[in-house]
């Protein structure tokens, strides 16, 4: 037996022969005694916080997700929780909401008995709810932080674990920092503070949130909208809407918020509509890809919508897919959604005089730059920072503090948005509901929303913008991903498709004041740009490629020989 093997042995049989584990638990792992891969896989590491926390297969094991792992993470939580609450006389407070996959509902009553355990309040949704109202709920409620059991759009055998600081954001990298100091330090899960249910209840340290945290969200997301008067004077009865919460969370929140604004033709998808852990009308309910919207399309053509929209399960990601002239249905990309949505804001605010002088616009930097070059046009500020919504949060509490900007807008290229201040995650209730408003106002103008997008990109250039993944599992995956991103770091090209490459930001240095990350941008004397990103949440490196070209024609001619050529490189290691 190898060194390794060995180590992943004696992990085994640690995870045996604890006494504060279940007996179903050590009879999954002793079924796979031979099965070494296996077992290697489920223990060479512990799960680790990325961009979104924890986040893994569902089994048992150090690197999955089960009930240990994520005692382990909350008592890890709660010690940062108490720190961070100081010697307040009031208890420290932590929201718990969860989504509709497998274990979601233990998860999160699991992460409220261990708060419990540690004298914190834990206020539990008793049932589904979006990921955006867990971080409106740590606000509205004053609480000391969050907890959101999802795994957002990932495959139904994973299960995630996201934490929210005070602010209602995810936890940046030195709050992580600490927990993750924290969790490191617990060696036994006898040191996890636990306590049942009706322990807790009794003690006041559980209770259940609901119909009233409901309403205060629906009337927040609600009063986002620029324009209502144009809904309620006739637009929202005309425009045709079919909407798809893909088995999760946005099911019940989208509706009444588009009721309340005088939406009257939305139609949801039927086979779609209830909670369903194993997602399975969908290969993946993952709004980013035209598959997602094959039922919706099929409703779409049937009702003849104008708008097509769908909502990934814990409802933090909104896709958008739109009819053009010839009466096919066209998916927009994050980006497009994005330029558009900054344009109808701006736009909106501006006609009715409420543009403010120091408007801001954050994106990501990896996200196109249409949307920052409408955005300066209006104006606003533009800025960038590093891909997860946290950084996104963390400027928007950098604005509230100092007054010197006022938050507009914030969006990243992978279908995340947020207008309105009160979250600081992103959010695709609000997201549906503007997007939904615009293609509501512009049907008056006699425009879809592909003509709207067909009139910024005449106005401002036209961008074009790709995403390519590569999925490696495992450790070996792992390995082959760090292997990748040395050999860009070390042998940078010096040309890609014939022009010079003019600039190289490896974000690990820490630039522009960002938090050091593995990413790798390297800037084409052109302005064509791309990037390489491992995921902080899947066993994924992500490539993003952009291009700014003439015509439509030539941008996309440019977009597809710059993606073959660094590709090649990249399937070539």
């Amino acid at each position: 037996m190898s060194e390794m093997n060995q180590t992943i042995q004696n992990k085994v049989q640690q995870w045996l022969q604890d006494p504060s584990i279940d007996e179903t638990t050590k009879q999954e792992l002793k079924e796979l005694e031979n099965n070494p891969a296996e077992l290697e896989d489920r223990f060479f590491k512990e799960l680790e916080f990325g961009t979104g926390g924890l986040r893994g297969v569902i089994g048992a094991g150090s690197n999955r997700m089960n009930r240990y792992t994520v005692g382990k993470a909350t008592q890890g939580f709660a010690e940062f929780i108490v720190q961070a609450h100081g010697n307040k006389e009031e208890r420290p407070s932590v929201i718990i909401a969860h989504d509709s996959r497998h274990f979601s509902p233990e998860f999160a009553l699991e992460a409220a008995l261990v708060l419990a355990g540690n004298g914190i309040v834990a206020k539990l949704y008793r049932s589904l709810r979006p990921t955006p109202q867990l971080s409106f709920t740590v606000r509205s409620l004053k609480a000391t932080g969050g907890i959101v059991v999802t795994a957002s759009h990932n495959p139904p055998e994973y299960n995630g674990y996201k934490v929210y600081n005070a602010s209602g954001g995810q936890l940046v990298p030195d709050e992580a920092e600490k927990v993750i100091h924290n969790i490191e330090a617990i060696t036994s899960f006898s040191k996890v503070k636990r306590i049942t249910q009706e322990e807790a209840e009794s003690a006041g340290l559980l209770i259940w949130l609901g119909e009233a945290e409901d309403e205060a969200f629906v009337k927040q997301v609600a009063s986002i909208s620029v324009n209502p008067e144009v809904i309620a004077s006739g637009a929202g009865k005309d425009i045709v809407i079919v909407y798809t919460p893909l088995h999760g969370t946005g099911n019940q929140p989208v509706r009444r918020v588009l009721d309340q604004l005088g939406f009257t033709q939305v139609h949801v998808v039927p086979e779609q509509e209830a909670p369903d852990a194993e997602f399975s009308t969908v290969k993946s309910p993952n709004p980013e890809e035209r598959e997602a919207f094959t039922l919706a399309i099929e409703l779409g053509k049937k009702v003849n919508a104008d708008l097509l929209m769908g909502t990934d399960p814990d409802a933090d990601r909104m896709g958008a897919v739109v009819k053009d002239a010839n009466g096919e249905y066209q998916v927009l990309t994050g980006n497009q959604s994005g330029a558009i949505l900054v344009h109808y804001l701006l736009s909106q605010l501006q006609a009715s005089g409420k543009l403010p002088l120091n408007g801001a616009v954050v994106k990501t930097i990896v996200t196109s730059e249409l949307g920052a070059a409408i955005a300066r046009h209006y104006g606003a500020k533009v800025f960038n920072t590093l891909t997860g919504f946290k950084y996104i949060g963390e400027l928007m509490n950098e604005f509230e503090a100092t007054g010197k900007y006022t938050y507009l807008f914030g969006y990243e290229e992978s279908y995340g948005y947020l207008a309105g201040n009160y979250a600081r995650d992103k959010d695709a209730i609000v997201a549906a509901t503007l997007i939904a408003e615009a293609a509501a106002y512009y049907k008056t103008q006699g425009k879809s929303l592909i003509d709207v997008l067909e009139e910024l990109y005449s106005q401002f250039g036209y961008y074009r913008e790709a995403l390519a993944s590569r999925t490696l599992k495992g450790k070996d995956g792992l390995e082959k991903i760090g292997a990748l991103m040395d050999d860009w770091r070390n042998f940078p090209p010096q040309e890609v498709v014939g022009t010079k490459v003019s600039q190289v930001l490896d974000y690990s240095l820490g630039l522009d004041g960002l938090p050091k990350e593995n990413v790798l941008k390297f800037i084409l004397e052109d302005g064509s740009w791309f990037c390489l990103r491992p995921s902080g949440t899947e066993p994924k490196i992500k490539v993003y490629f952009a291009v700014q070209g003439s015509s439509n024609a030539n941008a996309l001619e440019m977009l597809e020989r710059l993606q073959e050529e660094v590709l090649a490189r990249v399937d070539a290691l």
